[in-house]
């Protein structure tokens, strides 16, 4: 059997293909980003899933994408666990960039671009994957991502930047004390995912004008620091995966538009494109 992955750092789509390219079952695990958890938690996470479990001594190969695997210490760290918890499969791991780039792959060049719980980009020529820019994490980076959105909404709401009508709902939401947000934001090994968690209150509402101007003013942020910068910037096709690209996809159309650069897809979960990569262009099976 086959297991291909699509590791955020919020959590991860597994897909199981039989050795023919059929699929076998699908499955989600938390996140494996090695920055943010101790790779002990891997093991521990996947022998918790009950379809993994039992098939840990039937998966031959696993093609592991990972948030924070762009690193060769993160690459063996996940590597390794990934090699005790199913002992007979030949492991590749390899950044989640490259999930993106394979799963927004369309034929031709391109750049493309992750807004999970995290953000970052690189160029796509159909062979080779070129990444500019690092990824800095969300304490100084993740530009438009929704870690970034929700320490946005977070400082707007205790520093009282919020209009009435969203600090009323907000209070009424969340009910939350500066000592609680404080505590799972230093004391939290999964800080990123517990801000990122704070889109579905700016989602719910993103048609507020207050809202459309912090977000457009964000994917403008992250426009300016992960993209203008390649030289192909506006020559191709950006194209976007993740759930803060497609949940606030007109806003960063809008976005790109002032910046005369050209969106393409938007693809909220790639495991399904990264998948029919995988069986075309990896495995070689259609």
């Amino acid at each position: 059997m086959i297991a291909i992955v699509d590791g955020g750092s919020t959590k991860c789509d597994w897909v199981i293909l039989q050795n023919s390219g059929e699929p076998h079952c699908k499955t989600t695990t938390l996140g494996f980003n090695p920055n943010i958890i101790n790779p002990e938690f891997i093991g521990r996470e996947i022998d918790k899933n009950e379809e993994l479990f039992f098939l840990k001594n039937h998966i031959e190969k696993i093609f592991f994408y990972g948030s924070g695997c762009g690193t060769p210490e993160n690459v063996h760290k996940v590597h390794n666990e990934l090699t005790y918890a199913f002992p007979q499969a030949d492991i590749s791991v390899k950044e989640d960039m490259t999930a993106a780039a394979y799963a927004a792959y369309n034929g031709k060049p391109a750049m493309v671009c992750i807004l999970g719980t995290g953000s970052n980009s690189c160029f796509f020529d159909g062979e080779k994957i070129r990444v500019d820019l690092p990824s800095l994490g969300f304490l100084i980076g993740d530009e438009g991502s929704g870690s970034a959105l929700g320490k946005h909404l977070l400082r707007r709401f205790f520093m009282k930047k919020l209009p009435g009508d969203l600090e009323r709902d907000f209070k009424a939401t969340y009910n939350l004390t500066i000592e609680d947000a404080i505590k799972h934001m230093y004391h939290n090994p999964r800080a990123n995912a517990y801000l990122g968690a704070f889109n579905q209150f700016i989602a719910e509402r993103k048609h507020h004008p207050y809202f459309q101007n912090m977000v457009f003013d964000e994917m403008k942020n992250f426009l300016d620091y992960q993209v203008l910068p390649y030289p192909e910037a506006h020559e191709v096709e950006i194209n976007f995966i993740g759930f803060i690209a497609y949940i606030y996809e007109d806003i960063l159309r809008s976005a790109a538009a002032e910046l005369n650069l050209k969106i393409g897809k938007v693809v909220q979960k790639p495991i399904e494109s990264l998948v029919a990569y995988h069986t075309e262009y990896i495995l070689n099976l259609t």
